[in-house]
């Protein structure tokens, strides 16, 4: 891991009247367009981002057309690093993105299924070009063999894992597969909070924490940005490696450059 913090903008694609549009909304639903993904990640280049991840969320047979189109566009656009992701189950899914043009793949409900597809597909093509997400809710009801964390409040809960684009919750403790996938041979981990997606409610802190201290790998924390004061919160109290946001950018709340500027003043590293 590095002491030089990552800021991460988010597009989240779907096909919208027949092109492929970013989208975003609350908790993965009520989702509105917010422009041309390759336009937007020209821009976010130009601003500073450390890297990029586009998300397919139609997942399906013509997503993924979709999303092969979009990172060759992007990746002869576009210099800043990236990931794509989003229903890829298959070795030769990974290598179809990568040949296209992306940095990275993201894994996650193919993962869960099938575990041992993050062993292969690291020895495929690099651990560092295998980022598994995982999307994770709290749950307050205790669980045999699962560990209860401390909440803002004073309560409790451990951190369940769901599934298909935060829609099932399959009983699966999200700090013990954050440690499985790492042993497994990922490169990275990009945590997103299903309870915090969209709220501007700052990142969920305590799940986190819970993981990052879990794990040897970096952490991308996801879910929840409002603005900079949450990424820092993110990196000084849970010890992410990196901030993910998406509306904040998109609607030009913030920029990530200026983002950067205010935690290059709080102290932490960043690239500008």
């Amino acid at each position: 891991m590095t002491d030089i913090k990552r800021i991460i903008p988010c597009l989240d694609v779907k096909v919208v009247d027949g092109r492929p549009s970013v989208v975003k909304g609350v908790k993965f639903v009520d989702l509105k367009r917010q422009g041309d993904p390759v336009e937007l990640a020209l821009r976010y280049d130009a601003d500073g981002a450390d890297e990029l991840v586009f998300l397919d969320i139609t997942a399906s047979a013509e997503g993924r057309r979709t999303m092969v189109e979009v990172a060759r566009r992007t990746a002869r656009e576009v210099s800043v690093p990236f990931a794509v992701g989003g229903g890829i189950n298959s070795i030769e899914g990974i290598v179809e993105i990568l040949d296209a043009g992306a940095d990275k793949v993201g894994i996650n409900t193919a993962a869960v299924k099938d575990p041992d597809l993050i062993r292969r597909a690291a020895a495929a093509v690099g651990s560092d070009r295998i980022t598994v997400a995982i999307d994770a809710v709290r749950n307050p009801v205790p669980k045999e063999g699962s560990e209860l964390f401390p909440l803002e409040d004073g309560s409790s809960a451990w951190f369940e894992v769901v599934i298909l684009g935060g829609r099932k919750a399959i009983g699966l403790d999200a700090v013990a597969w954050a440690r499985r996938v790492e042993e497994l041979g990922a490169g990275e981990v990009l945590l997103t909070s299903m309870d915090r997606d969209g709220t501007s409610d700052g990142y969920d802190i305590p799940l986190t924490r819970a993981v990052a201290s879990a794990v040897g790998i970096p952490v991308i924390a996801s879910g929840g940005a409002k603005n900079p004061e949450h990424m820092l919160q993110a990196f000084r109290e849970a010890g992410a490696d990196a901030a993910l946001a998406a509306g904040i950018f998109h609607r030009g709340e913030y920029t990530v450059r200026g983002a950067k500027e205010y935690l290059r003043s709080k102290g932490v590293s960043v690239r500008l």
